[in-house]
């Protein structure tokens, strides 16, 4: 069973990888382009540091969150590039131990949360395993572009586990931010951790099937890498469509990732 020591875990090894890459980059490197929207590794930084603070709102302060997310109604497509952009312009010796304390504090808001409550947040309300998990989910996403942008190799670690899980946990959730219907069947999921390990999901006997190597699963699902480019394979018309639309994150998919050959 996942508890939320153990994702907590896995998300400081995820953020501590991040750190120290970033820790070492002299100023201007802080400013490199990490993604074809013109993200920089500032961008990438700001983006972790506002989610965990607006985590943390989500937990302890009602007043707070709820006006982000009055916010986030009136400019929904442009309220978090708003934000991030804004805590961009920070010099890298503010944002980055503003990011190690923002993440410190929403692990403490977290621990806090009574047994059975729900957290709110801009989709469905979470436990805080869920939580953890979409933070550790968004903190490999974005440590992907940093890394690919500074020519540095990912460790391949069974960390993503997590990040698979969101990512068919999802399935009804993706196609409602398509505004489509769910199809009334839960593919079965079976994906081979960097291990070797053998995970699954959803039900033995279901006619749609997912099937693949992990790792490749989470950069689908986190929309790092456009379908033609990962070792995922889908048997079945709704397991298909959903390799198309998979995302594991809340809020608009954004823009279809370009195959590698055409970047």
């Amino acid at each position: 069973m996942t508890t939320l020591d153990t994702v907590l875990d896995d998300l400081a090894a995820e953020s501590l990888q991040l750190d120290g890459w970033v820790a070492g980059l002299k100023p201007d490197e802080w400013a490199t382009v990490t993604t074809p929207e013109g993200w920089t590794v500032a961008h990438q930084v700001a983006h972790l540091h506002w989610t965990d603070v607006t985590s943390t709102h989500a937990i302890n302060d009602k007043a707070a969150f709820d006006a982000l997310i009055m916010a986030a109604l009136e400019n929904p497509e442009g309220y978090i590039d708003q934000a991030t952009d804004e805590l961009a312009l920070e010099p890298p010796e503010s944002l980055l131990p503003a990011w190690r304390a923002g993440r410190s504090d929403l692990v403490d808001a977290l621990k806090s949360v009574p047994e059975g409550q729900k957290i709110p947040w801009f989709g469905p309300p979470m436990s805080p395993v869920s939580m953890a998990t979409a933070r550790l989910m968004e903190t490999w996403a974005h440590s992907h572009d940093v890394a690919e942008a500074l020519g540095l190799s990912v460790p391949r670690t069974d960390r993503v586990k997590h990040v698979c899980h969101i990512g068919v946990r999802t399935f009804a959730f993706t196609h409602l931010m398509r505004g489509e219907e769910a199809p009334d069947v839960q593919p079965r999921v079976e994906l081979t951790g960097p291990s070797g390990e053998l995970w699954t999901w959803g039900p033995e006997d279901s006619p749609e099937r997912v099937t693949g190597d992990a790792w490749d699963f989470a950069l689908l699902a986190t929309r790092r890498r456009h379908r033609s480019d990962v070792d995922v394979t889908a048997s079945g018309p709704a397991a298909d469509h959903w390799l198309d639309i998979v995302q594991a994150f809340a809020g608009l998919p954004g823009n279809d990732p370009k195959p590698l050959a055409e970047r």
